[in-house]
């Protein structure tokens, strides 16, 4: 860890800490919020052990917490060419139309401009039309049922990050118990603890809860490859904020109390419209803000989030809001008191 941090010069390997391969999570703890807590006070630095469950503790009457209700697609298919019925597999991306998809698929040499491929016994189909700079294919689709969701449940693989190897035996463990907008392709990991029953009981004790869509791009798990966290570019990524969320927000905020984005998703959300507007007010729009130490948060008073890989830009954000000592120093702790990490890992609290 460096002495200081020189916020003009920020390098990547500032960000790396430590972490043995045992302590990433393969699979989810049962039930859902019996996953450990982690609080960090982010004035003092000073960290406390708890279990998700007791989340109540930390959350006062009149706070409100902004959650994503992106519901991951199973968009991980497994199918063959039309003609020489060698094997593809397609990882959906990005809906630009309604049957038109962005993905990546493996081996990319077969997928050239004008190559058909067909999914699930011809359940569905689709043709590559164009080959982006990035290596990433736009295909179009065709369906029996013009429904490709549909399809997609039937046929499609949850998109789990390469570093999950287990195989997941419920497809509803990689979603939110709120989960209810289709669009990405992966999960607000930092919601997958929450149970429908402890999300009741937060609105008993007086916290609002209000909602946010992100869909969430593969960009996510990309790693930063320059060296100069300046240079990095981010991905952009559709968001939608409602009016009533918009009016809850501003409402808490005129009353004292503390917004609590559950996710980097959701704090990403709330922070671009923020400074697109220099407000919160209902819009939809596509963000790739880009936040790490230096930044000035807008809205967020708290932050619910699971511990992120070393040198990614969830880390870095993380760092912008508890401080950078804080943070290195939490993740130094996690990592000595075996806590579980990344998607299916353990949570932060930072308040």
């Amino acid at each position: 860890m460096p002495d200081s941090l020189d916020l003009n010069d920020l390098k990547r390997s500032d960000f790396f800490y430590e972490l043995p391969q045992e302590l990433i999570a393969q699979t989810p703890v049962e039930p859902r919020n019996a996953s450990r807590l982690l609080h960090l006070d982010r004035k003092t630095g000073a960290v406390a052990h708890d279990r998700f469950y007791n989340l109540c503790n930390y959350l006062k009457k009149g706070d409100l917490l902004v959650l994503n209700d992106s519901r991951v697609i199973p968009a991980r298919i497994y199918g063959e060419r039309e003609d020489t019925h060698s094997f593809i597999e397609f990882l959906l991306l990005e809906q630009k139309e309604n049957m038109v998809w962005e993905l990546i698929c493996r081996p990319g040499k077969k997928a050239k401009v004008g190559t058909r491929f067909v999914f699930g016994e011809g359940l569905l189909k689709a043709e590559i039309i164009e080959v982006k700079d990035d290596g990433n294919r736009i295909a179009r689709f065709e369906c029996e049922s013009g429904n490709i969701y549909s399809a997609l449940d039937m046929i499609g693989q949850m998109p789990l990050p390469p570093y999950i190897t287990e195989k997941l035996r419920d497809k509803e463990r990689y979603q939110t118990v709120y989960s209810r907008e289709l669009g990405s392709a992966a999960a607000p990991t930092a919601g997958l603890h929450f149970t429908k029953q402890q999300l009741e009981e937060i609105k008993q004790m007086g916290v609002g809860i209000a909602y946010v869509t992100l869909h969430i791009g593969l960009g996510t798990f990309r790693p930063v490859k320059e060296d100069k966290v300046l240079d990095h570019k981010m991905h952009s990524e559709h968001y939608e904020l409602p009016q009533i969320t918009a009016d809850m927000i501003n409402h808490t905020k005129e009353s004292g109390g503390r917004v609590i984005a559950v996710g980097t998703t959701s704090c990403r959300t709330l922070e671009s419209v923020a400074k697109q507007y220099g407000k919160i007010v209902p819009c939809h729009g596509s963000t790739d803000i880009f936040i790490y130490p230096g930044y000035e948060f807008k809205v967020l008073d708290g932050l619910i989030t699971n511990f992120h890989l070393p040198e990614s830009t969830l880390i870095m954000l993380v760092s912008a809001f508890a401080g950078y000592e804080n943070t290195m120093r939490a993740y130094e702790i996690a990592v000595k008191e075996r806590y579980r990490f990344f998607s299916f890992g353990d949570s932060m609290i930072i308040l």
